[in-house]
């Protein structure tokens, strides 16, 4: 039975002085060498995927054409004031109230608003139909699209061609009230040029309508 104690003793002082040199660290143990990867087993990198940049919403909708944006920008550079958004709100407001006007014979609500050319063109044509005996019963129905055609600058002047596309019902009506051609049923897509001008320099925020055509 002692030899058995002594023998036990014997072996716990052992495996405590094994312990003591195996299992601390002294802190100058060689790392272990990692071999480098089998190319052929590497791991492929997942593809991240692409960024795509953000397309302004109106992108689609040019407010004017390539071939008339030397002259949009010459037009920004010498009025600081010139808006393109609010220039072509401004030319529809005015393509509206001057084909109400010319529809209705109101030439003097015609006058500031156009050259003078213009202005004799339109007066003929309203003289002429009352000397008919007719009335116009046009009904612009909607404006499409107003773009900027044409722009120029020269000695201060800039010169702003708009394209119109517009539905309009268009009726003319005899001495009697009845319908000799038209009708407010049916609307006609019509696509008009027309070109607007204003000094630069002056305080008159106003643009002046120099030049009507029909784009065929």
């Amino acid at each position: 039975m002692t030899v058995i104690v002594i023998l036990a003793l014997v072996a716990l002082f052992i495996g405590l002085r094994l312990y003591s040199v195996l299992g601390e660290r002294t802190g100058h143990e060689q790392q272990p060498i990692l071999k480098p990867a089998d190319p052929a087993r590497a791991t492929p990198p997942v593809a991240q995927p692409a960024v795509t940049q953000p397309v302004p919403a109106d992108s689609a909708d040019m407010a004017f054409v390539p071939t008339a944006g030397p002259g949009v920008r010459a037009i920004l550079a010498a009025d600081s004031n010139f808006d393109v958004a609010r220039f072509l709100e401004g030319a529809k407001s005015a393509y509206r109230m001057i084909l109400e006007a010319y529809w209705k014979g109101d030439l003097d609500a015609l006058r500031s608003h156009v050259d003078g050319h213009i202005y004799d063109a339109f007066a003929g044509a309203v003289e002429q139909r009352k000397a008919d005996g007719l009335t116009l019963d046009n009904r612009l129905v909607t404006i499409d699209q107003a773009v900027i055609s044409e722009a120029t600058l020269e000695r201060g002047v800039a010169v702003v061609t708009v394209r119109f596309e517009a539905d309009i019902a268009a009726v003319t009506r005899n001495a009697d009230g009845q319908v000799v051609a038209g009708s407010l049923s049916d609307a006609v897509q019509t696509r008009d040029l027309w070109a607007f001008r204003r000094d630069t320099g002056s305080s008159d925020p106003n643009w002046l309508l120099i030049e009507t055509d029909e784009e065929e």
